[in-house]
């Protein structure tokens, strides 16, 4: 009797315990305007589970000077997933120059048709050359002075799976109208990034934005046509990942002014895989500020 009485006590208390919780806080805005922000949002989820979308990284193999074999067989310079060939061919680096040569019987496909031999273009060249094996598809991506092969399943379980990414409700009061200050000449900051190297990027810039009567600033990398931010603040780590937030604002406008809308924020591709090559933020747009907007953290568990 004794221990029902505390089975019985345990229950009511975690009751009590959620129904105590504090509730999630509803959205805030206009309707058009949470509507807009969960339409952006659903067109990002679709980005994400496309077939070239982050969610169909399956591996990052780096390329040494000379001869690669690759495929299934653990033999190979560079050991591919088990559904793959046990030897597709070979990739050949010399002096910045790519060649693949494919095994006679293996089916690689390069802009529909079969191939031999090609020489391969990497992905900051605008038009990387992209090669299709079943449901397998690669392609040369070139960081500082490595070139590695970045490959693709779109049949990876991930993909298939992923049911999409937990966020702060929307909220109108982190729409914020930010000023400009332009770098002349441009200043040059350092991105560290996940596969250890340090990127140097011009900034342009910094954005400029008062929240709760205090001011902040995060250095912009500009990307053509729009300006990227790359920052991390209070909840990083906690409700947000620990490293960075993303976030792709418009140019100012001719009296130099912005908006910045951190419901936009989101996480890079190196929260959903091992196999992205994610920038992350200079110190100083390190933020004291908590930002309860965007995407939260994701993880397979989650």
């Amino acid at each position: 009797m004794d221990t029902l009485k505390i089975i019985l006590l345990v229950i009511v208390i975690l009751l009590i315990s959620i129904s105590c919780k504090e509730k999630e806080p509803e959205p805030k805005g206009t309707p058009e305007y949470i509507t807009d922000i969960e339409q952006w949002h659903q067109k990002r989820i679709e980005r994400l589970k496309n077939e070239n979308g982050w969610l169909t990284l399956v591996g990052l193999y780096w390329l040494k000077e000379g001869v690669n074999s690759f495929g299934s067989d653990k033999n190979n310079d560079i050991v591919f997933p088990e559904n793959a060939p046990q030897s597709i061919g070979k990739i050949i680096l010399k002096d910045s120059i790519i060649t693949l040569k494919v095994k006679k019987g293996v089916n690689v496909i390069n802009e529909g048709q079969p191939i031999n031999e090609i020489k391969l273009e990497h992905d900051l060249t605008g038009n990387p050359s992209i090669l299709d094996l079943g449901s397998l598809r690669w392609y040369i991506i070139k960081r500082g002075d490595r070139y590695g092969i970045r490959l693709r399943d779109i049949n990876a379980p991930l993909r298939n799976e992923f049911d999409g990414i937990e966020r702060f409700p929307v909220n109108e009061d982190w729409e914020i109208t930010a000023s400009f200050e332009a770098y002349d000449p441009p200043k040059v900051i350092s991105l560290p990034t996940q596969i250890g190297t340090i990127e140097e990027e011009p900034s342009p810039g910094a954005v400029v934005f008062e929240k709760d009567e205090q001011t902040y600033r995060i250095d912009a990398v500009d990307t053509g046509k729009r300006l990227w931010l790359i920052f991390a603040d209070e909840t990083s780590g906690k409700e947000t990942y620990g490293a960075a937030r993303y976030l792709y604002i418009d140019k100012p406008d001719s009296t130099g002014k912005t908006i910045v809308d951190f419901n936009l924020a989101y996480n890079p591709p190196c929260v959903f895989t091992k196999y992205a090559t994610c920038s992350f933020p200079p110190k100083q747009n390190f933020l004291k500020l908590k930002i309860t907007a965007g995407e939260k953290m994701w993880s397979e568990l989650h």
